[in-house]
């Protein structure tokens, strides 16, 4: 009895936060729904008008991501997922060449997405709220938004991805991303909507295909809204080919997203391109992923980045997720790595006033962060995919012309 009694005046002497978080797709949610378990006043700014519920796809479930959902008391979500029994590879000719009986556990992005926003009252997750930056400070920072307007927090967190602008306030150093050479297609479709040649071969299973310029793996993953029966699932595939930085800014263009674009959002890939990418899909991969490109009426593309920031907090602020390290997705760490940082930044504020906690949050995560990297890295590197004889599609900065028309 004392114990509890005791947490209660723990809990009662600490200060309670006013907190803002910058990005409202799962790395934000993370955080947002841990925090505001905790007792602190939180507030999303998600730039997206409609929000992200269709935003991804499959989660590979890790550690990190259930110990959150335990900690918010949703362990029900981490249960409704798709088990794959087998990884198996394909040669060109769609035979398995290699077989492996390791399972894999795969969660719905979306219904992960779902259960972490019911954790954020819908007053505090404002959608089409763009952040112009954010400025850190002594006794609060302060986040400017593109109307002009600011408004001061006692900590921000910058959970704003890959192209984060609170990076830029928080890093002193190099901020800018590091093209790897390649970029990944990726797509979504229905189960029934499978060849049935193809769904023989791809469901029920983690497949891929490797060569040297194409790299192309896929998983069941549950339906939108976690349903998990037998014609309710979905299957991801991902394509990744190499390309280099003015072939990606070419094909940014020819889609006709906006200047400055750095990838192809779903939807938005015009009818000729899909069919050019379903005609390219049947030159280089095996029939069944073939198939599954072919049934995909909407494409995304996305570039593969290297970064990891010098630094994740300034006074007051805090980066979380691809804002301050980005893993490479052969390592399928990313959505874990988020989940970590906005852990541990959780933790260390019940434990420590804010500056104190936010140091204490860069040494563990920041450590962390540089390992997934490097171990993101030397797996890619491994693969046919990195062929050292194309050394100028290697490494390019993303600065070079990317998304630029």
């Amino acid at each position: 009895m004392s114990s509890a009694i005791d947490e209660i005046a723990l809990t009662t002497l600490r200060p309670r936060l006013n907190i803002g978080v910058v990005g409202g797709s799962l790395g934000g949610l993370f955080a947002a729904a841990l925090l505001t378990r905790n007792g602190h006043n939180v507030t999303v700014f998600e730039r997206s008008p409609r929000g992200l519920a269709t935003a991804g796809a499959g989660v590979v479930a890790r550690e990190e991501v259930f110990d959150i959902l335990r900690s918010i008391r949703r362990e029900d979500a981490g249960r409704i997922g798709i088990v794959a029994d087998e990884r198996v590879v394909l040669d060109l000719a769609g035979e398995v060449i290699e077989r492996d009986l390791s399972r894999q556990f795969q969660l719905s992005w979306d219904h992960l997405y779902e259960v972490l926003r019911e954790e954020v009252p819908s007053a505090d997750y404002i959608l089409g709220q763009s952040v112009h930056t954010v400025h850190p400070g002594e006794r609060y920072a302060t986040v400017e938004f593109a109307d002009g307007s600011e408004q001061r927090f006692d900590l921000v967190v910058g959970a704003d991805g890959p192209e984060s602008v609170t990076r830029k306030t928080v890093v002193s150093g190099r901020r800018t991303n590091s093209y790897a050479g390649y970029a990944t297609w990726s797509g979504l479709v229905p189960e029934n909507e499978l060849h049935r040649t193809a769904a023989d071969s791809l469901l029920d299973r983690v497949t891929s295909y490797t060569s040297r310029d194409n790299q192309v793996l896929g998983y069941l993953v549950p339906g939108s809204g976690g349903e998990i029966g037998l014609g309710s699932r979905r299957y991801e595939w991902l394509w990744t080919r190499a390309m280099s930085a003015d072939d990606l800014a070419r094909v940014i263009a020819d889609s006709g997203s906006p200047d400055g674009s750095f990838a192809i959002a779903r939807g938005a890939l015009p009818e000729v391109l899909r069919r050019r990418l379903a005609n390219e899909a049947e030159e280089n991969l095996p029939f069944p992923f073939w198939a599954a490109v072919s049934a995909e009426p909407s494409p995304s593309l996305r570039p593969v980045f290297d970064y990891v920031a010098p630094q994740m907090t300034a006074p007051r602020v805090a980066l979380v997720g691809d804002a301050a390290v980005i893993v490479r997705p052969h390592a399928a760490m990313s959505t874990a790595k988020a989940a970590g940082d906005a852990a541990a930044l959780a933790s260390y504020l019940e434990e420590l006033p804010v500056d104190e906690a936010l140091s204490a949050y860069e040494r563990d995560r920041l450590a962390v962060g540089k390992s997934i990297a490097s171990y993101g890295r030397i797996f890619a590197n491994s693969a046919p995919l990195n062929d050292p004889a194309k050394p100028a599609d290697a490494v390019r900065q993303h600065e070079s012309g990317i998304g630029k028309k």
